[in-house]
């Protein structure tokens, strides 16, 4: 697997994997209500690829995961989810967000997000970010606990009450630091 900066022209991919992603791997930790509202509340950031913070994960060729980090204070959602702050995150005392975190569901737990969070981590360290945060989903808790991150609070995403697909979506905001570590060496 091979990991690069997303383009513009990815855009359409993305999408794709995006999709797929949500209807598949939120399957089992979300009703299918749930799922359809996480369609209103999740998506691509374009602001990332613009700002050269995402990355896409190629496997022969193809788009199988895609995922990034943030200098900005939005902490997640699409380029039309309510609530978005574009503002610059001072990394003295703020920390760097986790964005956008998507695996073609049969490429799941193979490494993928790993390999992103890796990259993640490492360009948020070389801007002097001490910390990352990300708001995950049910699905996503295993992948960043076992990175190191930790539960800061659950927040039910309820912005979609009220509209045809209104169903809270479980969100849960974790942190975790960035741990110093020899260039070229993964974190453990």
């Amino acid at each position: 697997m091979e990991l690069r900066l997303a383009t513009m022209a990815d855009l359409p991919t993305l999408r794709t994997v995006m999709d797929a992603a949500i209807a598949e791997l939120q399957k089992g930790f979300l009703s299918e209500e749930q799922i359809e509202s996480s369609r209103t509340i999740m998506g691509l950031d374009t602001q990332l690829v613009e700002d050269g913070t995402y990355f896409v994960v190629e496997h022969e060729g193809e788009i199988v995961g895609c995922g990034g980090w943030s200098r900005r204070a939005t902490l997640y959602g699409s380029d039309t989810t309510a609530g978005r702050d574009a503002h610059l995150l001072d990394p003295a005392g703020d920390a760097a967000r986790v964005r956008a975190m998507y695996t073609l569901p049969r490429c799941a737990r193979r490494g993928v997000g790993r390999m992103i969070l890796e990259a993640c981590e490492e360009a948020a360290a070389a801007e002097g970010f001490t910390r990352m945060s990300l708001m995950a989903t049910l699905s996503g808790v295993p992948l960043y606990t076992r990175y190191g991150f930790v539960e800061v609070e659950r927040v039910p995403d309820a912005r979609t009450s009220g509209r045809s697909a209104g169903a809270p979506v479980p969100c849960i905001r974790m942190e975790a630091p960035i741990r110093p570590r020899p260039a070229g060496r993964a974190r453990p």
